[in-house]
């Protein structure tokens, strides 16, 4: 099944569903003449096609697409669930596992298919495919011999995790933590809390419900599910919990991971302190499964990064360190993303580079925030801070005003700028961190200084 009538497979189906630019219907012939079997549609197209009325979202609960018009993008989508449901009904040895959280899904993601892996095919979706389009695409590639379906889970609003676990109903669920991100749709933390517990409310009687036991608003949600509760995190509490974390001079955390079968210790190879509680919850699903405290910690010890543009570190040629965060940004990730920067630097001769751009959806609550990551910077002694762009200025604001900072803190007004500011200025063993939301493309930040101004590789 594929949306992209370039990559149906023979014998596939092909989903017509509009989008901002292009509408698969107008495809649909193309698709089949190129081996497809049929297409999925909500109007008359030029091939064999099963026909779906066009339908508004708000009667499917489905988050709209962004060229949806009339309907029809709902309809097939709609569609395409209750296939999906069809399929993933029919794996009776299928377990299937879904994360959510403000923050960390996607890494997480990762960490619990590698972790899952040897003990049998699991199906996970690439990066963060995670809403109507990507649930169903992901369930569908499920067939007899997969064991673990592991699923990413987003939301915009209240009741659109609840439609998705409907897609393919989770035996185990993970929840990360309750950020600021999407704030500007909820409108508070606490209807982002009644949205991410929608996860532990679909979970049956004989599941597991993974919480972070060091966020209050994760760890409430005990209370809202029927599924046996495992608590993850540092909490003396916490079932699965890291004690003595400890990070080398690349900010990756070692720790001692202890479970109820004993502790082992871990060494991640990833960057940051934030992705221990990652590993934690990860952790804790792979041994609801059958593996051992052993083999957990060494799988943890051994795992890659997958999903692009997170926390993805590159030297150049002249010694320059650059660490990709910029897939996406809110609040929470931002502050760490900056204490990996901090823990990167402390102690070497390098000077830290922020180079920062806007956290999207964060509505009211945007101007405060852009100020408060601006001051922590500074409280962090990072050395330069560059601002990219307008909507990001109250981050340079922020840090103008907290301390003593000189020409600490730049303001400019695009990627082209900041990339020229930062090849005139950087030197050897110095670290650049680039983060803003995807809307700010700040990944062209990074990969502008690991490429060579010829175009070749620094």
């Amino acid at each position: 099944m594929e949306f992209d009538s370039r990559k149906v497979a023979p014998g596939g189906l092909f989903v017509a569903v509009p989008g901002e630019r292009v509408d698969g219907h107008d495809f649909a012939a193309r698709a089949v003449a190129d081996g497809a079997a049929g297409v999925l549609a909500a109007r008359e197209v030029d091939a064999p096609a099963v026909i779906v009325p066009p339908v508004p979202a708000e009667a499917t609960g489905l988050m709209a697409l962004a060229g949806d018009t009339d309907g029809s993008g709902a309809a097939v989508l709609a569609a395409l669930a209750r296939l999906a449901r069809y399929v993933v009904d029919r794996l009776p040895r299928l377990t299937v596992v879904g994360v959510t959280g403000s923050s960390g899904k996607t890494s997480t993601k990762d960490l619990i298919a590698q972790l899952l892996e040897p003990m049998g095919p699991t199906v996970a979706p690439p990066g963060s495919f995670n809403n109507e389009l990507g649930h169903p695409w992901t369930a569908l590639r499920a067939d007899e011999d997969t064991r673990h379906l592991v699923l990413e889970l987003s939301a915009r609003g209240v009741g659109h995790i609840a439609k998705l676990c409907e897609v393919a109903p989770p035996r185990i669920g993970a929840v990360l933590n309750v950020g600021h991100a999407h704030l500007g749709e909820f409108g508070s933390q606490e209807a982002v809390a009644r949205a991410k517990g929608e996860l532990v409310e679909s979970l049956p009687a004989d599941g597991v419900a993974v919480l972070n036991a060091d966020d209050p608003l994760v760890a409430a949600m005990a209370s809202r599910t029927r599924a046996r509760v495992v608590l993850v995190g540092e909490s003396p509490g916490a079932h699965v919990r890291a004690e003595d974390i400890v990070l080398d001079e690349q900010a990756r955390p070692s720790f001692t991971l202890v479970a109820p079968q004993g502790s082992a210790q871990v060494s991640l190879p990833l960057h940051g302190e934030h992705h221990v509680g990652n590993a934690l919850s990860a952790a804790a699903i792979a041994l609801e499964l059958g593996a051992t405290l052993e083999q957990v910690a060494d799988r943890l010890s051994g795992v890659r990064r997958v999903s692009a543009r997170r926390m993805e570190v590159a030297e150049t040629a002249d010694g320059v360190t650059v660490v990709n965060d910029a897939y996406n940004a809110n609040p929470e990730s931002m502050r760490a993303a900056l204490k990996t920067l901090a823990s990167m630097t402390r102690g070497r001769p390098g000077r830290a580079w922020a180079v920062l751009g806007v956290m999207g959806e964060l509505g009211e609550s945007g101007a405060q925030a852009h100020d408060e990551i601006g001051r922590l910077a500074v409280r962090l002694n990072i050395d330069r801070l560059v601002v990219v762009g307008d909507q990001a200025a109250g981050m340079h604001h922020g840090a103008s005003l907290e301390g003593s900072w000189g020409e600490e803190s730049v303001l400019v007004p695009d990627v082209d700028a900041a990339v020229a500011l930062l090849r005139a200025e950087l030197r050897p063993g110095d670290v650049v961190l680039a983060k803003a939301s995807k809307v700010a493309a700040l990944w062209r930040v990074a990969e502008a200084l690991i490429e060579a101004p010829d175009g070749g590789a620094r």
